[in-house]
């Protein structure tokens, strides 16, 4: 799998995505926060689902820790 930025060629297709309206009152939450557009925070949430998938091998963990209470947590992807 190519990582996005480095597709041998530049096109672009549109896509039509229906959102329920909570997860377009969190995407225009999300942009608003990132100073984003929504196109861009889907951009940023594919890239980061990419570098996630292929960084986490079969059999590891994703852990975020708390840096205050240095509580862990495991971050599950589906």
């Amino acid at each position: 799998m190519l990582p996005l930025n480095l597709s041998p060629v530049s096109t672009k297709k549109t896509m039509t995505l229906n959102l329920t309206p909570q997860e377009m009152a969190v995407l225009e939450e999300l942009a608003t926060k990132k100073e984003l557009t929504k196109t861009g925070v889907i951009k940023l949430a594919i890239r980061l689902l990419q570098t996630l998938d292929a960084r986490i091998k079969p059999g590891k963990k994703l852990m975020v820790e708390d840096e205050a209470t240095e509580e862990k947590s495991e971050l599950v992807i589906l």
